[in-house]
């Protein structure tokens, strides 16, 4: 299932604006408040897919019945693009786990490349609801590569939920083609028609994790 959360009219759009305007982008520390902000509004539209249990909670006049989650969740990223976008899941579900994958793209002369993963920690994903934040959803094989390396290393996730700021119609079919769908839901925040030949998206926001750290080798 794919949710575009921004074509409906939300404030969610405006953030996603200041993503992409190249004259906000400046401010390094804002790109990425906005990127933790996007964040946070997936969390909770992501939030209303998930399974309750109901408790009794105490206050100070009596009891209340509250459904709480009963999910065990695991926020996921790649480094070190995604981190602002994790921040902001973290801030909503504080209770989560956490994953990390240390992935980059190894380019050839002839203009192709790969994804490589060099470095993957994360608790036991068996019996788990995973999410799996990443800002730019591309041509889909990093997600596809860092997907695999996960249940590789922790174990199948009984659910995924994959979640980008932006992405490509090419990368999402990629994804549709490659993850395994009956178990997984794409939450996007916007989809642009147009992948260069060095598979940036166009009109995009340009590179997320120079945007929000600074250049790199």
């Amino acid at each position: 299932m794919v949710h575009i959360l921004g074509q409906k009219n939300s404030i969610l759009s405006s953030f996603i604006a200041q993503i992409r305007d190249k004259e906000v982008q400046q401010d390094s520390m804002r790109f990425r408040r906005n990127l933790e902000r996007v964040g946070e509004i997936m969390s909770y539209e992501i939030s209303r897919t998930l399974n309750y249990k109901r408790h009794v909670v105490e206050t100070p006049l009596g009891e209340a019945e509250m459904e709480l989650l009963d999910d065990k969740i695991v926020i996921a990223t790649i480094l070190r693009a995604g981190l602002p976008l994790h921040q902001g899941f973290l801030n909503y579900f504080d209770n989560a786990e956490n994953a990390f994958v240390s992935a980059y793209r190894k380019d050839s002369k002839d203009g192709s490349f790969k994804v490589k993963v060099e470095y993957v920690s994360s608790c036991s994903l068996e019996g788990k609801v995973l999410i799996l934040v990443d800002p730019m959803l591309a041509t889909g094989v990093s997600l596809q590569t860092t997907y695999e390396a996960l249940v590789e290393k922790a174990g199948r996730p009984l659910h995924t939920h994959v979640a980008s700021v932006i992405a490509s119609e090419q990368g999402v079919e990629y994804a549709l083609q490659h993850m395994p769908m009956k178990s997984t839901t794409l939450w996007l925040g916007a989809v642009d028609a147009e992948l260069t030949s060095r598979s940036y998206i166009v009109p995009g926001i340009g590179d997320a994790g120079d945007l929000a750290f600074g250049s790199k080798l």
